[in-house]
């Protein structure tokens, strides 16, 4: 009875929080689950308010609709491959919607009561980052001791007070008091995360030397990393020049360069991946999902992969087919004691 009476109260603040981000006539008929098409209907309208504005860096490449409802002979499963798709692309931290069979775990109220409350997390948050970006265009770049106007490190900075909420720093303050003005406000926002969400995934304890041997590891995979793409982009090179060389390309050049030439210069060799990043990576960085594997097909199958290719002309090349080479007599010619003498070759003995 009390688990209930607290499930129908958690349904509630979440219509409170629909009804406050604007959303209405769904606090009646969401909790009823995928099957439902209002709470298809509800979730697409969450995921298209995201792509508008801006949290799905994918949708707004591809031009195409984050989250659908559903208008086909089985929308429920449409519905829910999209899902998956979302919520990894959400960076779902819930392993109830993000781990095995979605379309299982939702049948559970209280999984779709969290996934609606996530779902109304990211776009408070998205609706106030744009808010920020309005009210600030242009922020000014201050408040680490000694780093340069426009720097990467004064950025990551601004972005960090901004997720925590903090005002920036005067011109001026020291980078000791500003990390533990950070550290305070972190220590102060734990308690109210659910319990292993931020668990470390380095959680072993490093000294100097331990230390030394992360930076030269550090350091030797970032160079083979760099030769590894710095021959990916060679090969790139090569293929797009390839596509210049048809008489088609001669009209088109200009188009394909334009198209071609902003993407390119985004690509670099170096990479952005440093030592930071293993402080900063939680746990749940390391399950590692094969690409093979049910959970990751069922987000990315599509029709194509159903259509059989017809037959195609036998291209051969295969060893056990090819005839070893015989030797050929050539005519016979006088060597240099006069004598006649037959020469041998060895040569392909041509196919009849």
């Amino acid at each position: 009875m009390e688990g209930a009476e607290a499930e129908e109260r958690e349904w509630a603040a979440v219509a409170r929080d629909l009804l406050a981000l604007g959303y209405e006539g769904f606090s009646g008929s969401a909790s009823l689950g995928t099957s439902c098409p209002d709470f298809r209907a509800l979730c697409a309208r969450l995921a298209a308010e995201l792509a508008t504005l801006g949290a799905l860096e994918r949708q707004r490449e591809e031009g195409t609709e984050a989250l659908s409802a559903g208008d086909g002979s089985v929308p429920e499963e449409e519905f829910l491959r999209q899902l998956a798709g979302l919520l990894r692309e959400l960076h779902c931290p819930d392993r109830k919607l993000c781990g095995g069979n979605c379309g299982t775990s939702l049948r559970e109220p209280g999984v779709r009561l969290r996934l609606l409350r996530f779902l109304c997390s990211e776009v408070q948050a998205a609706r106030l980052l744009r808010l920020q970006s309005r009210l600030d265009p242009s922020p000014e770049q201050s408040g680490v001791e000694g780093a340069e106007e426009g720097s990467g490190l004064v950025q990551e900075m601004v972005l960090t007070l901004q997720a925590l909420g903090l005002p920036r720093p005067m011109p001026g303050t020291p980078a000791s008091q500003l990390l533990r003005d950070l550290h305070a406000k972190i220590v102060e926002l734990l308690p109210s995360l659910p319990a292993g969400s931020l668990k470390p995934l380095l959680s072993y304890p490093l000294d100097a030397p331990r230390w030394e041997a992360l930076e030269s590891l550090y350091q030797s995979l970032r160079d083979q990393y760099c030769c590894r793409r710095c021959l990916l982009l060679k090969r790139l090179d090569l293929t797009t020049s390839a596509f210049h060389w048809s008489d088609r390309a001669e009209a088109q050049g200009e188009a394909m360069k334009a198209v071609l030439i902003p993407i390119r210069e985004a690509l670099t060799p170096e990479s952005d991946v440093s030592i930071a990043h293993v402080l900063a990576a939680r746990a749940d960085l390391s399950r590692l999902v094969p690409a093979t594997s049910k959970t990751a097909r069922r987000g990315t199958c599509c029709a194509i992969h159903k259509v059989l290719m017809g037959s195609v002309p036998d291209r051969g090349g295969r060893p056990n087919e090819l005839e070893a080479p015989m030797p050929s007599w050539q005519s016979r010619r006088e060597d240099r004691g006069g004598q006649k003498a037959g020469r041998q070759c060895w040569g392909r003995k041509k196919k009849k």
